[in-house]
């Protein structure tokens, strides 16, 4: 077998590229070792562990979807740029299957690096959110249900948890309509909240 002099960024994209083309499931470190042309053990002079190479994947993947979500939301506001960010993190979903799947394969809590990658995310999401009337605390949560919706459908297409034979894309779209209505019953619940009159103490609201 031919030396080859490798890097850790050679590594990570060579599993990168076979779990798209692949599957996550089909990445083994043998199987990487033979893409690169190398023996298994110099991949350790590289990667520590199967497990740090998908958290590496896991990263990969939150940065793209961050970077693609930024980008589709451009010049968009309220209802048009939650559903542009919705087909946007859908279609990651599909182009990019193995780096996807690995954003659910090792564990975030206590990890800062990915913490931050997810945390990324959300913020992106929120500045979708924008044209909405919201509050802090309301923008949060709502780009917390945007993450929910759009992730579990996209698990659910992935792994071929819709049966029945309703079309997929009239499905997202559904959702889409749903989230962006309870999102506007939100921000009504915010302008009649500050726009309340203050009434005095012999007076009673009809």
């Amino acid at each position: 077998m031919t030396r080859r002099t490798l890097d850790e960024l050679q590594v990570v994209e060579a599993a990168a590229g076979l779990a798209d083309s692949e599957g996550l499931d089909s990445l083994t470190l043998t199987r990487l070792a033979k893409e690169l042309g190398v023996r298994q053990p110099a991949l350790y002079r590289h990667v520590d562990s199967f497990d740090a190479l998908v958290r590496s994947l896991g990263l990969i993947g939150r940065d793209v979807l961050a970077d693609v979500l930024g980008a589709a939301a451009i010049g968009l506001s309220r209802d048009d740029a939650v559903e542009a960010v919705g087909l946007a993190w859908r279609r990651v979903a599909r182009e990019r299957p193995g780096i996807y799947a690995a954003t659910d394969r090792y564990p975030c809590a206590g990890d800062p690096e990915l913490e931050q990658a997810v945390e990324k995310v959300v913020e992106i999401l929120g500045r979708a959110l924008g044209g909405y009337r919201l509050d802090d605390d309301q923008r949060v949560h709502a780009a917390r249900t945007l993450r929910s919706a759009f992730h579990g459908f996209a698990h659910l297409e992935a792994g071929d948890g819709h049966p029945l034979s309703q079309d997929l894309d009239d499905s997202f779209h559904q959702m889409i309509q749903l989230i962006c209505a309870g999102i506007r019953s939100m921000e009504a619940g915010t302008e009649s909240t500050d726009n309340s009159p203050t009434l005095k103490p012999q007076e009673t609201p009809i």
